[in-house]
């Protein structure tokens, strides 16, 4: 599997620490336990000049991962953002789903091929390489700037005071990044490989060519064009249908994926196309708490829509409580509003042990 990703993903439990007292940093390796980090503000004091050295060194990267942290002072707070953003992603996306990507259980998850990892893999990917392009037209990283591309007068746009996403440097650091390379006989490498790279085209799907007129009275006498990102959840939604439409990977043949790279393997249904997500391996109920997730007790759902399936046939409680809110509000001139208050009952279902 692409190694630099994996180390990644073994991030995200630490994700849990952040915003707490001290707003510890994360590890970017499965070899540490929780633990708590120096905050960001001790960094900055013991270092005035190069604050990122110390940020890059408490972060457990692979040697080359930290060496080329510290050549490029934004990227410790990129990856960090890259975290926030990949799981708060997955589970808005998956909140629904009786695996809603908890943090408990993820390292067991990670060491197998269900469409849940395949899931992972890909968000985890889109958000770097988002991130890493935010960061870039955002001035954050020293080594990028703007985006580049050719047929753009980006030079222009700048002077305008818009800045490009820049995608391309941002897809080219992450594959150096990650350490992807193509080939290799496991099957488990090339299925992870190939969802990380989905995620990628997922954020690339989402790039788009913005234009803006300057002139007199709205005269279109100057226009400058530029590369802008999708929002992030946007890219979200998208691997969610990619996720739901998930292709198993079946016997061995001698198909290809998406045209440049073959699995060796035949699939359930259609030949995936190297936008799709593909998995090795059925994935269990979740129902019931395990190692690869705390299961489905007490979680929240919606009577009408998600009660049924996330409480897999054990019911569930409900809860009523009165609640109150404004209500009939009229805005009185000027600049005043009054409104009522209004009371009504708020029932809440919970899935039963």
């Amino acid at each position: 599997m692409p190694a630099g990703l994996h180390l990644f993903l073994a991030a995200l439990p630490l994700l849990a620490l952040l915003g707490q007292p001290g707003d510890s940093y994360f590890g970017l390796t499965s070899k540490e336990s929780l633990s708590h980090y120096t905050s960001p503000s001790s960094v900055i004091s013991n270092n005035h000049n190069r604050p990122h050295l110390k940020q890059c060194d408490l972060l457990p990267l692979t040697r080359k991962q930290r060496r080329l942290c510290r050549k490029e002072p934004g990227l410790a707070e990129a990856l960090k953002e890259a975290v926030r953003l990949g799981i708060v992603e997955c589970q808005y996306q998956l909140r629904s789903e009786r695996w809603n990507c908890s943090l408990q259980g993820r390292g067991s998850l990670l060491k197998r091929g269900f469409k849940e990892t395949a899931f992972l893999y890909a968000v985890s990917s889109a958000a770097l390489t988002h991130s890493l392009a935010k960061a870039c037209s955002g001035g954050k990283m020293e080594r990028c700037t703007c985006d580049d591309s050719p047929g753009l007068e980006s030079q222009r746009a700048w002077q305008w005071g818009v800045c490009g996403d820049n995608l391309r440097h941002s897809t080219r650091f992450l594959q150096n990044f990650l350490g992807q390379r193509k080939g290799g006989r496991d099957m488990r490498a090339k299925v992870d490989l190939h969802n990380t790279n989905a995620g990628i085209k997922a954020v690339k799907s989402g790039l788009k060519t913005t234009c803006k007129c300057h002139g007199v009275s709205g005269s279109c006498a100057v226009r400058t064009c530029w590369k802008q990102l999708s929002p992030f959840h946007e890219t979200g939604a998208l691997l969610k249908v990619k996720y739901d439409n998930a292709i198993k990977v079946l016997g061995a043949t001698n198909e290809a994926v998406g045209g440049h790279e073959s699995l060796g393997h035949s699939f359930a249904g259609r030949s995936p196309r190297s936008t799709d997500l593909v998995y090795l391996e059925d994935s269990p109920s979740f129902c019931r708490g395990s190692r690869l997730s705390p299961g489905t007790s007490g979680r929240v759902c919606s009577r009408e829509t998600t009660c049924d399936s996330l409480c897999c046939g054990r019911g569930y409680n409900t809860q009523s409580r009165m609640v109150t809110f404004s209500c009939h509000c009229q805005v009185h001139w000027c600049c005043h509003v009054e409104c009522q208050k209004c009371v009504q009952q708020q029932d809440t279902y919970t899935c039963k042990q």
